[in-house]
């Protein structure tokens, strides 16, 4: 899962169009640059890169009347679309990858309906429950705790982060099934991130 393709898209997508600069200031905005992979240089290649393989159109713009170079504005491709939206399932439906993938995912989880988001949210949970199953019948020994020494101590944090991450996703399948937040089809919404007048925490 590339963290860094998921946040460019999903940011370019956001504006429609956008260039790069204006990227890197969103993902820098969202604290992206401190949770995950997308620096600076890995957002500037992933657009080239992006643009070479037919996910975003670049589009050269005159300079400005200051004088510079002309500027590239990128705009999501039918196959950008897709990938986007395969990569925003995955990094939802996903137990097993890094924190920063579902906190991607999470970041654009109102580009998706509010069915599907919640469909996906409970593939998780589910594969969550089997995973804290998998643990406890094939991983952790049979001996008592007192027996495991510091190795049971592995599986006591496997479980643990089992549990709690499916009660974090059940309390946000919770509060979509109650009309949390607007949706893709349910109107129009603003592309800032935070509320009118919130200050930038990673300013």
């Amino acid at each position: 899962m590339s963290v860094t393709r998921l946040l460019v898209l999903g940011a370019v997508r956001q504006h429609g169009r956008a260039h790069g600069y204006q990227v890197r200031n969103d993902l820098e905005f969202w604290g992206a640059h401190q949770w995950s992979t997308a620096k600076p240089g890995s957002i500037y290649h992933a657009l080239k890169q992006m643009a070479k393989q037919s996910l975003l159109i670049a589009h050269e713009v005159a300079p400005s009347a200051a004088g510079g170079p002309p500027r590239t504005e990128y705009e999501l491709t039918e196959a950008g679309e897709e990938t986007y939206l395969e990569l925003l399932r995955g990094a939802l439906r996903a137990h097993d990858e890094r924190i920063d993938v579902l906190t991607s995912g999470v970041g654009f989880i109102v580009d998706l309906p509010r069915a599907e988001a919640v469909s996906l949210l409970k593939e998780r949970v589910e594969a969550l429950d089997a995973w804290r199953a998998e643990v406890l019948d094939h991983w952790t020994p049979q001996s008592t705790p007192a027996e495991w020494g510091h190795i049971g101590e592995i599986m006591r944090l496997w479980v643990h982060n089992a549990e709690s991450s499916a009660e974090w996703t059940r309390g946000l399948i919770e509060r979509l099934e109650s009309g949390a937040y607007v949706m893709a089809g349910e109107g129009e919404r603003s592309v800032e991130v935070l509320p009118e007048g919130m200050a930038n925490p990673f300013g």
